[in-house]
């Protein structure tokens, strides 16, 4: 079966055209319905997958008899998720199985949680192979906090998975849960929280199973003792380093390992004395002393001694809120320090108060500013549009998705060296037709798209654009498309773009 890859790149110059019309937000109801109903695959899943739809056009995608176009809307990130449960007990697997999989959603962005009382019905009904990881993004976190005490079995069992969170009554009452499996999956999670278990699973080779136990899970002296003297792997030691679980005189001899990994992992912990912190804090690696330098029981004035250099090269990103905020006090004792690490770590608060989100807007580091605007909804549109312009790491997209992200004053940037800065003109809306013709030759190609949908784009320019193999999709989805043009691709299956000679 052809990946959607493979069916767009199938798709013919007149496909491509009736795809444009399917995402053009003037065409009326009345003409989707026409391509939902007579259009090749290729444009139906545009249709189908790329936009929002209006009801009636819902209604015919659930009826409709091909199972490829009901697997799109399964998958669709702009449609109300209610709208794609109605799917829910298709016939068919493979629908089944894109709506559990659910929308790609580019990153930092995630799907909408499914109706509550839809996922209920999945874990009770679906085959497991069905409900892998992307499924469980689809669940909202008050039904993901009620599953360890949910009245369905499956549910529970999903709920179990949340052990480290949960009150002792609740951990209680799964060990004896009715349900063999739930009980048989609440044991799994007090075996690991036995040391000696631990010891006795701990795989003898570097794997994926030895690095969680190692990591995450209580270590016996043992195991502490084989590590230091016998690390099996290289990472071995750094990953202790940062075990909860590990004793104090192994935090003591681990603070000076050869290894700087291991100093600048042991340099995090909250437990680390005072003796080992000082010591740390003149370390000749530059990263350990970084590492130290935000140490939680350091003065500012202790920070200011640390010869520490503050990396400006590191990706700034959208982080989602905690289900628990962080306390109000330590935000904003980051938020005022001096030390450029906690600014940032303040920054990226999503209920960081209003003084301080003017205060941080400011900031000389430039992670501070893009990681602000980055993760507060009230980021300031002069923040966002410079952040924008700065910083040119991962998600930098994401900036103009936030609420604020200006269209004012984006025209003056049309001529920017930054392609990605040039695309933003194609949003302003006062780009003029000049501009936006000119767009449409840039050498970039993400920049000619978005000014072939621009609603300025001169219409012989438009016209033009509709015979051209790359632009024709996007052309055919600007909205000052002329209705008599729509009503020919319509009438020609997209065949004829303009008026017969």
């Amino acid at each position: 079966m052809a990946t959607p890859e493979q069916i767009w790149a199938d798709a013919d110059l007149p496909t491509r055209r009736l795809a444009g019309l399917a995402l053009n937000p003037a065409v009326p109801e009345n003409v989707l319905l026409r391509l939902l109903s007579d259009a090749p695959l290729a444009a139906r899943m545009v249709l189908c997958r790329d936009r929002a739809l209006p009801d009636a056009v819902v209604d015919a995608v659930i009826q409709h008899p091909d199972t490829r176009t009901r697997s799109f809307f399964a998958r669709n990130p702009h449609v109300d998720p209610a709208q794609r449960v109605r799917l829910v007990d298709d016939p068919e697997w493979f629908v089944r199985a894109h709506l559990a999989d659910g929308p790609r959603v580019a990153a930092p962005a995630r799907p909408r949680p499914l109706p509550d009382e839809a996922v209920v019905h999945m874990i009770s009904t679906y085959d497991n192979e069905l409900l892998g990881g992307p499924f469980y993004q689809q669940i909202s976190a008050g039904l993901r906090r009620s599953m360890p005490t949910h009245p369905v079995a499956d549910v529970r069992h999903w709920g179990v998975g949340e052990w480290r969170s949960l009150a002792p009554d609740t951990r209680a009452a799964l060990l004896a849960d009715p349900d063999a499996g739930v009980r048989e999956a609440a044991q799994q999670h007090v075996r690991y929280e036995d040391p000696a278990w631990v010891e006795s699973a701990l795989p003898d080779r570097p794997c994926h199973g030895r690095t969680d136990l190692l990591l995450h899970r209580p270590l016996t002296r043992a195991v502490v003792e084989g590590v230091l003297a016998r690390p099996v792997g290289e990472g071995d030691k750094a990953m202790i380093a940062v075990n909860p679980t590990l004793p104090p005189d192994a935090v003591v001899l681990l603070a000076a390992d050869p290894d700087p990994e291991v100093r600048a992992r042991i340099a995090e912990r909250a437990d680390l004395g005072p003796a080992e912190r000082r010591m740390l804090m003149t370390d000749p690696d530059p990263d350990v002393r970084l590492a130290v330098s935000v140490h939680p029981a350091l003065s500012e004035e202790e920070r200011a001694r640390i010869d520490y250099q503050v990396p400006v090269d590191h990706f700034f990103v959208h982080y989602p809120a905690p289900e628990a905020p962080r306390d109000p006090g330590a935000v904003r004792r980051d938020a005022l320090s001096r030390h450029p690490l906690l600014r940032r770590r303040a920054a990226s608060d999503h209920l960081l108060p209003p003084d301080l989100v003017a205060r941080l807007a400011s900031d000389d580091d430039l992670g501070v500013r893009v990681l602000l605007a980055q993760n507060h909804p009230d980021a300031p549109a002069a923040l966002l549009l410079r952040s924008f312009l700065e910083y040119t790491g991962p998600e930098r997209s994401h900036l103009t998705t936030r609420p604020n992200f200006p269209t004012d004053g984006l025209a003056a940037l049309a001529d920017h060296e930054d392609p990605e800065v040039r695309a933003l003109a194609a949003r302003a809306p006062e780009t003029g037709p000049t501009a936006v013709a000119r767009l449409t030759e840039d050498p970039d190609p993400a920049v000619r798209a978005a000014a072939a949908r621009h609603p300025n784009l001169p219409q012989p320019r438009l016209a033009a654009l509709l015979d051209d193999e790359e632009l024709a999709h996007h052309a055919a989805a600007n909205a000052a498309l002329p209705p008599d043009t729509i009503r020919r691709l319509l009438r020609t299956g997209g065949r004829r773009a303009g008026p017969p000679e």
